[in-house]
């Protein structure tokens, strides 16, 4: 499988039209986050088109330092706190909202750790086998834990949602990232970004039915 600044660019366009039609199906403000996920990834997928750039052409060398950390700032620091939270907003259930702030209040610290850790370490993009491969110089001893604490936050909400075709969303992102741990583990931010970027469109799908959300065939027990 081959990446290129082309792929990002394509992405980044789909994600567009998928985010503003999501958007346009907003019937509550409490639906905005989530909503606008797809347009957050566009611009992620975007960025990192810069990075390719950035990194294959010389006219676009200056970018690279900018384009590099804010695609990390949106793979590493937004996505744990805007998941959960998005989710939450949405969520009607006491105990599911409950469970969602918890892991909003986790992210939102993940989110600020990682921030800390991007501004203090130096982090790299290089292009290797026709991936980015971004080294983040965090400390050794925390590597394992921020993973664990940045998976839960970002995957687990979609399934602790009362509405059933939000935890597809969840099941298509945990099935992406055991995929690209297994096959693209040298490459794991830039390839699983890129997967959970196209795997955002089920927002839409979700957005489209959001008028029978109240409906049992689209609900779990609370």
């Amino acid at each position: 499988m081959c990446f290129s600044a082309g792929a990002s660019f394509g992405a980044g366009v789909i994600l567009s039209v998928t985010g503003i039609v999501s958007l346009k199906r907003v019937q509550k403000p409490s639906q905005i986050l989530f909503a606008a996920i797809p347009i957050l990834f566009s611009l992620q997928q975007f960025t990192e088109g810069f990075v390719w750039f950035s990194l294959t052409h010389s006219d676009y060398a200056g970018l690279q330092k900018f384009s590099t950390y804010f695609y990390l700032f949106f793979a590493q620091v937004l996505w744990p706190a805007w998941v959960p939270l998005s989710i939450l907003l949405m969520e009607k259930g006491r105990i599911r909202k409950i469970i969602l702030a918890v892991l909003t209040l986790l992210g939102s610290v993940m989110a600020v750790y990682l921030s800390y850790c991007l501004v203090v370490y130096p982090v790299k993009a290089e292009v290797v086998s026709y991936h980015i491969h971004y080294t983040l110089d965090f400390p050794v001893s925390s590597i394992w834990v921020s993973a664990v604490f940045y998976f839960i936050p970002t995957v687990l909400p979609s399934f602790i949602s009362v509405n059933k075709r939000i935890s597809l969303l969840g099941i298509m992102v945990l099935a992406s990232y055991i995929f690209t741990k297994i096959f693209y583990p040298d490459y794991f931010i830039s390839v699983w970004c890129f997967f959970a970027a196209f795997i955002s469109a089920v927002v839409l799908f979700a957005m489209f039915n959001i008028k029978r959300i109240g409906h049992p065939s689209y609900l779990r027990p609370v």
